[in-house]
């Protein structure tokens, strides 16, 4: 089984990207499952219905979330009503939403797919490590193909969530700095793990953001309004090969393909 994690999708451009390259990366790669991360879809900052949708129409099975997921308002009363987006696993219980989900694909493969977020320089949410291994082991009494995107700032923390889990998914792969790591690799145990999978946006830009007014808010200190850039546009993702019995990693690549709007 062949699996394709897109790196956060940055507003309109990076939803015209997954848009305009997924159909083909999907014959290029002979693609079984699509998941992206998509909470800075709508306009750089959060997700809404009609960015969800959008995205589900170009050919992603499951978005994922992170700590941005409710920047939009009312996205919180939608999310229960789109099976195909999870947030978070370890956000407080009584959020709405789910933190994961078992996918049919075909007639006899499943895939699991996990959101978790680190803590370290971001928000104050449950244990990542105790809240992911307590689902893993209940999505591994389905599948044994499971994925988890762990959205987070720090490295480390990122790569010890790999190795915590090694043997047990299929890929663990970061979300949330926006820039795509060179660290792809196979675990001993069999995991696949990358750092992060990068944006799917302008990369003209910082993060996504309009370069002079994110350099004017840190040279004068001050607010500034940070528009989603205009510009070059990329997609960034990996693609990892999968036994399906197993549900070990047999390769992993990362993606950077150019987009340009017609």
């Amino acid at each position: 089984m062949k699996i394709l994690f897109i790196g956060d999708v940055v507003g309109k451009p990076g939803r015209q990207a997954v848009t305009g390259l997924l159909p083909k990366l999907k014959r290029e790669h002979q693609l079984d499952f699509v998941i992206a991360n998509g909470e800075n879809s709508a306009h750089g900052a959060g997700m809404t219905k009609s960015t969800v949708t959008e995205l589900l129409a170009a050919g992603v099975d499951i978005i994922t979330g992170g700590d941005h997921v409710w920047d939009q308002k009312g996205f919180e009363q939608e999310i229960d009503s789109l099976p195909q987006v999870i947030r978070p696993l370890n956000v407080a219980p009584a959020a709405p939403g789910r933190g994961s989900v078992i996918v049919e694909v075909g007639e006899k493969a499943r895939v699991g797919v996990v959101n978790v977020m680190g803590r370290v320089y971001m928000p104050n949410n449950d244990c990542p490590f105790r809240t992911v291994q307590a689902e893993v082991n209940k999505l591994r009494r389905q599948t044994s193909v499971i994925v988890v995107d762990i959205h987070a700032e720090a490295t480390s923390e990122k790569i010890a969530l790999g190795r915590y889990l090694d043997g047990q998914v299929s890929l663990v792969v970061g979300t949330h700095t926006h820039v795509q790591t060179a660290d792809e690799q196979i675990l001993p145990k069999g995991t696949a793990y990358l750092s992060d999978s990068g944006m799917c946006g302008p990369h003209d830009s910082v993060l996504g953001r309009d370069v002079e007014a994110v350099i004017r808010r840190f040279v004068s200190g001050m607010p500034q309004k940070l528009e989603v850039a205009a510009g070059k546009i990329e997609l960034c993702g990996v693609v990892v090969e999968v036994d399906e019995n197993t549900g070990l990693a047999q390769s992993i690549h990362r993606l950077r393909v150019p987009y340009m709007p017609t």
